[in-house]
């Protein structure tokens, strides 16, 4: 990767953006709009996760000092988006934070969970560093310190074009993918011109389980567009409940072991469970125990519960005959660490999901040691696991991997649906720009993809008529309109 490249306001003649997470990667989303040397938009704050021994050096070091951040406006909920707020404010940030409504509410428990989550795998790791006689790690930021996030929130609806200052305005377009979730279109003025800009977050699918489709934005000069599966069709053929059932019917009642689902609090846990309860309405659901290992699984369906106007036509429909579509009988939900470890002494096979989806923290590590070295047993990969994580380990085959500094052998089968990844495929992305002009697009800048993903979607782009498409690399920063 290229040495990151700092230059001064003065070197462009007009506003800038600096790519600082989620370049030529996956996570940790950050991107920083300089409009005038005295103002700078943080677009989303996000975590990088599962990336190695890099991983706490990425998160530890900004690439820019937070005090001189304007405003962060946030396109969604999920940590690579907004996991380093509470770092950001701890380090000097005291602006607004702009995000939807319903990104707020999730956002809280969100960050909270992060903290809690840190905090104790910390605790856990320090101790087998105690045995091992080697330093102790610190956490990046504590529950106060998230707690300090919440009075800087600023929710915007959806459609509501809201000026945020005299050279600013923001404009949120539902984008499916979460609750919440949005596209960042904003209309900046400098120097008597104004420019259009559009930040995707991350875009959903067409014809999704449980959300509405993507909105059509705004005609942009300048778009920011995620490329996760930007070099992918998900599988349509088969529908992800059949798949899900043959796992369940082959582990647990041929086998007669565990299904182990990482899942993305957020979201992938809401559509398994919305699966589930549909085999339950057709009386296809087999009988074996269903667990949600997951604090924060079990808020987040709560907060999703309450929002069925974010929900589409058929979800809606089907409320009105089945007034909760994400429960079914013998569901049961794990609230604390007690019931969590009792799972590990079953005798009977079951279904625990838990979180997180690529198994870089939480119960879910725990369950998968457990797991991992009994064929009876699976370990269901349901979405995007960003290569070095756990889950992307696992999903791309790794014989050995290890757990808490703990090697484990991988004798458990490994399973895989892509079919329910909340990320739009080539053709989501293509459909949710078919909205735009490619001939008034100055610019498209291609972020949160891996490298190769991203120069194969470039070039789909360039078919597509958009004629100057950027893949940015870490800590690049390229002017606008120059």
């Amino acid at each position: 990767m290229p040495a990151a490249q700092f230059r001064p306001y003065s070197y462009f003649s007009c506003m800038k953006i600096t790519f600082h997470g989620a370049a030529r990667t996956v996570t940790g989303s950050k991107h920083l709009l300089h409009i005038n040397p005295n103002k700078n938009i943080l677009l989303d704050c996000g975590m990088f996760q599962g990336l190695g021994k890099e991983t706490l050096e990425l998160n530890s070091n900004w690439g820019f000092e937070p005090k001189d951040v304007t405003y962060v406006i946030i396109s969604h909920a999920h940590i690579d988006h907004i996991g380093l707020l509470p770092k950001l404010v701890k380090d000097g940030y005291k602006g607004k934070i702009f995000c939807t409504p319903q990104t707020v509410e999730l956002a809280k428990i969100m960050l909270l969970d992060s903290a809690h989550i840190q905090e104790s795998d910390v605790e856990h790791i320090n101790r087998i560093h105690e045995r091992q006689g080697r330093e102790e790690v610190a956490a990046l930021y504590t529950e106060e310190d998230a707690n300090n996030v919440f009075p800087l929130f600023v929710p915007i609806p959806f459609d509501v074009p809201t000026r945020i200052d005299e050279d600013v305005e923001l404009l949120y377009k539902d984008c499916g993918h979460i609750l919440g979730a949005a596209s960042v279109n904003l209309r900046v003025k400098e120097n008597g011109r104004e420019t259009r800009i559009t930040f995707s977050g991350d875009v959903g699918r067409y014809n999704d389980l449980i959300l509405r489709n993507p909105e059509p934005f705004p005609q942009a000069d300048y778009i920011l567009i995620e490329s996760t599966y930007g070099d992918k069709l998900h599988d349509k053929v088969t529908p992800a409940t059949e798949q899900l059932l043959k796992f369940i019917v082959e582990t647990c009642l041929r086998k007669k072991g565990n299904l182990v689902i990482p899942s993305f609090s957020v979201g992938r846990t809401q559509e398994l469970l919305y699966l589930l309860n549909r085999l339950d309405t057709e009386r296809r659901l087999p009988p074996v125990n269903y667990y949600v290992d997951s604090p924060l699984s079990i808020e987040t369906t709560e907060i999703v519960k309450h929002h069925p106007e974010c929900f589409n036509e058929k979800v809606q429909d089907l409320l009105k005959k089945d007034n909760d579509v994400f429960a079914f009988p013998g569901l049961v939900y794990t609230r604390t660490a007690e019931e969590s470890i009792k799972l590990n002494s079953l005798k009977e096979p079951c279904v625990i999901i838990s979180a997180s989806g690529m198994a870089e923290a939480g119960r879910v590590k725990h369950h998968i040691a457990n797991n991992i070295a009994d064929r009876r047993n699976t370990i269901l990969i349901v979405g995007y696991c960003e290569p070095h994580s756990l889950g992307g380990l696992l999903r791309n085959g790794a014989q050995h991997v290890t757990i808490y500094g703990e090697h484990h052998d991988v004798v458990a089968e490994v399973g895989v649906i892509q079919s329910l990844s909340a990320h739009g495929d080539y053709n989501d992305l293509s459909q949710w720009l078919s909205c735009q002009d490619p001939r008034q697009v100055r610019k498209l800048f291609i972020v949160h993809g891996e490298y190769e993903v991203q120069q194969a979607f470039r070039e789909r782009l360039l078919k597509k008529g958009f004629t100057d498409v950027e893949v940015p690399y870490l800590h690049e920063t390229i002017g606008l309109g120059d």
